[in-house]
């Protein structure tokens, strides 16, 4: 692919990002804030109860400027990136990972990438709300949180090739088992290996942890969703020719790379 289309392609996914960041916050506003401002209740209750609380000092951001304007340009910067990051990535992966054209070469990358990047890593170390975790192991566990990351990256880019290098051999079908099959296993291995994380205090609900873990997937499905729903529909007007909405014989010859 040139240059010039890396870079339409490029603005397209920032574009893209940007737009499904706007999503995103408004899940977050709705489901994670609430979930947030329970934990902190919970929080500050606890304090004062052990006799703490007037030693608290006051955050030099109000809890209001930090569930809009703060979170907003957080979900807003992070989507963008994401959605740059996913055109390159759309940028190699078209026309390598079989006959699809953009639209749903774009939601196979975003798809893969939000297993990758939010579904490996979440199983072994879920999001937790404020007033859970020791605060002397939050290095030890963001450590470990870019590790799964990365791990998740790397064995499902290796799951990739592993069903491209086996399709012509076992066909499309049972490579792709093969390749599901080997990064599960993989996945698997790294769980029973990594150390876990259990730093819930006693007595902390339960629901209000599974609700605030809940509404942090529901927030990164959203994101990465629309970021392939929208990147592909972008995509696919900058690289299918406009002619191949003409005639019936035009539509047919562009249909392998329409999606």
């Amino acid at each position: 692919m040139n240059s010039p289309s890396v870079r339409a392609l490029l603005v397209r996914g920032m574009l893209a990002g940007l737009a499904a960041g706007v999503l995103a916050f408004l899940v977050s506003y709705v489901l994670g804030e609430p979930r947030v401002e329970d934990a902190i209740a919970l929080e500050e209750a606890a304090a004062h109860a052990s006799g703490g609380g007037h030693h608290h000092e006051a955050a030099p951001v109000g809890r209001a400027l930090q569930a809009t304007a703060g979170l907003g340009t957080g979900v807003l910067l992070y989507g963008v990136a994401l959605g740059g990051l996913t055109a390159l990535a759309l940028c190699f992966a078209l026309g390598r990972v079989g006959r699809f054209g953009p639209r749903a070469t774009a939601a196979f990358v975003a798809g893969g990438a939000f297993a990758a990047v939010t579904l490996v890593p979440f199983f072994k170390y879920p999001a937790n709300p404020p007033a859970v975790g020791d605060p002397a192991t939050a290095g030890r566990r963001t450590a470990l949180y870019l590790l799964m990351i990365v791990l998740g990256l790397l064995l499902t880019a290796a799951a990739v090739l592993l069903g491209r290098r086996l399709a012509p051999r076992l066909g499309g079908w049972y490579a792709s088992v093969a390749g599901g099959g080997f990064l599960v296993t993989a996945v698997a291995v790294a769980y029973a290996v990594l150390p876990g994380v259990d730093e819930v205090p006693a007595g902390f609900p339960a629901t209000l942890i599974w609700q605030f873990r809940l509404s942090s997937l529901a927030i990164q499905a959203t994101l990465w969703a629309g970021i392939g729903l929208l990147l592909g529909e972008l995509a696919h007007r900058h690289l299918v020719p406009e002619r191949a909405a003409g005639s019936p014989a035009d539509r047919s010859g562009s249909s392998a790379v329409a999606a």
